[in-house]
């Protein structure tokens, strides 16, 4: 009897693995209110990649790509946020 097993199952995996990766850094920023180490770009540019990514996922429904980026901005976009708020509040 060989094993077998849904691929969708290694998207589901690698998808909770890399969520899950910005939440110490969402807490971290969201209790210190401090974005002075993040770089104001990278974050602007993952979070557009994300909402790209999670775009393409609804478009061609896989609800994989569609759960691991809806849940990463809602990580992210707190951090992108605050980091716009402290540039522009520098000006």
């Amino acid at each position: 009897m060989a094993f077998s097993f849904e691929p969708q199952v290694i998207g589901y995996i690698a998808g909770f693995l890399t969520t899950i990766s910005f939440l110490p850094q969402a807490i971290k920023t969201l209790r210190s209110q401090s974005t002075e180490s993040i770089s104001l770009w990278m974050y602007g540019l993952f979070v557009t990649g994300v909402s790209l990514w999670l775009v393409y996922g609804w478009l061609i429904a896989d609800p994989t790509l569609i759960a691991a980026n809806a849940i990463t901005l809602l990580f992210a976009s707190p951090i992108l946020i605050l980091k716009l708020r402290h540039v522009l509040s520098a000006r």
